[in-house]
């Protein structure tokens, strides 16, 4: 298990950062993907732009971008009058075989 694993398993959303460069390396990995420098672990902001979301069944998923920069899937829970471009907050993160990332509207 990789670190960017076990933090999720902690419920801490972490990505890994270059020294060097300063680009956030997504997906998360021990070396810089442009420059291939050393990076550092550092937590990424709870706060994400709804980029994309479907709904199956009473259930709603998205797609949701950080910084800027990353972009990931998730589920939104007690959904209601979704719009591309609001705020969500990531209230819960895991890894139990795949990432799970679990988001809320913010009002």
């Amino acid at each position: 298990m990789n670190q960017f694993e076990q933090e999720l398993k902690n419920n801490n959303f972490v990505c890994s950062q270059c020294v060097k460069c300063n680009k956030l390396v997504w997906p998360p990995n021990e070396f810089c993907n442009v420059c291939f420098n050393n990076v550092i672990w550092r937590p990424v902001s709870h706060t994400a732009k709804l980029i994309e979301f479907s709904k199956k069944g009473d259930e709603f998923f998205c797609v949701a971008e950080f910084e800027n920069a990353i972009r990931l899937m998730g589920k939104i829970e007690n959904a209601s009058r979704l719009q591309i471009g609001q705020s969500l907050r990531l209230v819960h993160c895991t890894f139990d075989e795949k990432e799970i990332f679990v988001f809320q509207q913010i009002s």
